[in-house]
């Protein structure tokens, strides 16, 4: 799994691409707070070497708690910035900070 971003100069947001290899994988999603946690719109695309990868306008100077869903089940990423503890989910969540 992994994280690239890349902030623009001339927009206040940053270009967040979210990468989660998945080969045996038929759906996979990012869900957090910049989505109101709705897998609606936030599919990641599959690429020819197993890899889903979807890239995402979120504004900067903020913090995000996300996880991916995959094929149904809730995955944090491993290279997430930090982890938070979620008392609504009873785990802990993925945190982006930009």
């Amino acid at each position: 799994m992994g994280i690239t971003k890349q902030y623009l100069k001339s927009k206040p947001i940053c270009k967040v691409t979210f990468s989660v290899p998945a080969e045996d994988a038929k759906k996979v999603a990012v869900v957090g707070d910049f989505n109101n946690w709705s897998p609606k719109g936030s599919a990641l695309k599959k690429l020819k070497n197993g890899t889903f990868k979807g890239t995402f306008d979120l504004p900067k100077e903020s913090t995000y708690e996300f996880k991916y869903i995959v094929d149904g089940n809730y995955v944090n990423e491993a290279e997430a910035d930090r982890f938070q503890w979620n008392e609504f989910a009873g785990t802990e969540n993925s945190v982006l900070e930009l």
